[in-house]
């Protein structure tokens, strides 16, 4: 099959799989009406992911400016801590939020002790507060990467012109924001927009559902599939609005090339580099403190785990690297494709970025309902799902290092007459070995700990680790639901590394 087959083949099997199950939704919701709480999980919907979106990005700027302009002891630990959150399985992260703002938390019991009532984080405040934990690492990464790519000869002009830090922030920095955090919060927002597990576990009731909670309410608890239906067609038609208006707004800087000397951006003295501490300070305790609970509760519960857990962890551990491997080669074959000038891949590589887990999902339990029960294909359908959803990231991940590779490369292979299984083997994965691992373990992390689809179709038989930590956490047995997910927090962190650390061996 020539790569240009395969990559058709692989375009038109994702178009089937999104634009395929959003077409079996909507011809099953045609005759569902929308109710009013089904309007009012809507606009909880939008309400959350726009203030999620709002807070992750105003609070980013200052952290991102800060680690942008100072050198300081833990620099690069602290760069590294911002990427954790988005291999950190969203359930885990909740319980770690649950650990500090909970009930029982560390704030409570702080509240208590100066006589001031307590707190709850169950609601939209809970949400939101969920979804910046989660999504500000995002942001300080695509913010950071905005301020370096401005060429330090722009600042030194700034200061053989006498510019006060004012003009600098006018002149440069603001027009660097201006390019960047449109498009940072629209990714935010639209992440946030198709975010189940958060809501699942501190959102819930009539006041804090969401579209997605809403369409697994009415799967799993009405089976109401018709008003199902209706509700992923919307969800669809938010998602892909909110994505196609992301493409639209995102726009470069146009600061110019530079020297690229990799010199450091000036930073002010005075009361401002206590600013600049106290801000590093507090991002570096807003990121630690929940793994951290996690991690000290995880400990002291793991005389309670379940016997169940075992049988979880290797489910989720066959789905992830399954869903892996599936990812990672349909993302190179339309990578290779469209490095090599192939029109139309690049759009079917972004699809799945419209699409919703639960949309999908019920688009499949649709078309499967009348054959096959749901519950027999559970963990297919899962792999499948997580699979198509993690490809657009595994995809930027390799498209530069194929477009460097048919350029360094295409020449000789074309004359040694190289292609096809020989190419792949001398040629294309020794070389690609690196992003191909990265983007290995970052599907296999982000697969570990999926929350979404498995929650619609599972029993107990089909139980995964996240699927376990939900239903003990439900259960208010909260030690042994932070020992599982310390559990799955450390499979997840072990089968990323390996991965990784297998494309970078292969490459050396």
């Amino acid at each position: 099959m020539t790569l240009r087959l395969a990559a058709l083949s692989v375009a038109a099997l994702l178009a089937v799989l999104i634009l395929g199950t959003a077409l079996a939704v909507a011809l099953n919701g045609g005759a569902a009406g929308l109710t009013a709480g089904d309007w009012a999980a809507v606009r909880f919907s939008l309400t959350q992911a726009a203030l999620s979106a709002l807070f992750s990005t105003l609070l980013a700027i200052p952290v991102a400016r800060t680690i942008a302009r100072r050198h300081f002891p833990g620099r690069g630990w602290l760069i590294t801590l911002t990427g954790a959150p988005f291999l950190l399985p969203v359930i885990v992260a909740v319980l770690g939020l649950l650990a500090i703002f909970g009930r029982a938390g560390l704030v409570n019991r702080l509240l208590e002790a100066v006589g001031l009532p307590g707190m709850t984080i169950y609601g939209l405040h809970g949400v939101v507060i969920a979804h910046v934990f989660l999504n500000l690492p995002l942001v300080v990464r695509m913010l950071l990467l905005g301020w370096t790519a401005i060429p330090a000869e722009r600042f030194r002009l700034a200061q053989s012109l006498d510019m006060g830090a004012g003009a600098v922030f006018r002149h440069l920095e603001m027009p660097m924001l201006r390019a960047v955090l449109p498009g940072a919060a629209l990714t935010v927002f639209v992440i946030c927009l198709s975010s189940f597990a958060v809501t699942l576990m501190l959102g819930g009731g009539p006041r804090a559902t969401s579209v997605e909670l809403a369409i697994y309410q009415a799967l799993r608890f009405d089976y109401d599939p018709p008003r199902a239906a209706a509700l992923s067609a919307l969800q669809f038609i938010l998602c892909s609005g909110a994505v196609l208006l992301a493409g639209l707004i995102a726009r470069p800087a146009g600061f110019g090339g530079g020297l690229d000397r990799g010199e450091a951006i000036p930073a002010p003295g005075g009361w401002r580099r206590l600013v600049d501490a106290a801000v590093i300070a507090l991002a570096a305790v807003l990121l630690s403190l929940p793994i951290g609970a996690v991690v000290a509760g995880g400990l002291s519960g793991l005389h309670e785990l379940p016997a169940s857990l075992a049988p979880a962890l290797l489910r989720s551990t066959a789905v992830a690297l399954a869903s892996s491997a599936l990812s990672v080669s349909a993302a190179l074959v339309l990578a290779l494709a469209v490095a090599r000038g192939q029109r139309g891949i690049e759009l079917a590589a972004t699809l799945p970025l419209a699409a919703s887990a639960l949309v999908m999902g019920t688009g499949l339990f649709l078309i499967l309902r009348p054959w096959v029960s749901p519950e027999g294909l559970a963990l297919p359908v899962t792999m499948m799902v997580n699979a198509t959803l993690s490809l657009p990231f595994v995809f930027r991940l390799l498209l530069p290092e194929a477009r460097t590779l048919l350029a360094d490369w295409s020449r000789l292979m074309a004359s040694l007459d190289m292609e096809g299984r020989a190419a792949l083997r001398w040629v294309i994965l020794p070389r690609l070995a690196r992003p191909l691992g990265f983007g290995a373990g970052l599907a296999a992390a982000l697969s570990m700990g999926d929350l979404g689809v498995i929650a619609l179709f599972a029993g107990e038989r089909q139980e995964t680790l996240p699927l376990l930590v939900q239903r003990l956490a439900g259960a208010y047995r909260m030690e042994a639901a932070a020992s599982a997910a310390l559990v799955l927090v450390t499979a997840t962190f072990t089968i990323f590394a390996l991965l990784e650390r297998g494309g970078r061996l292969v490459r050396a």
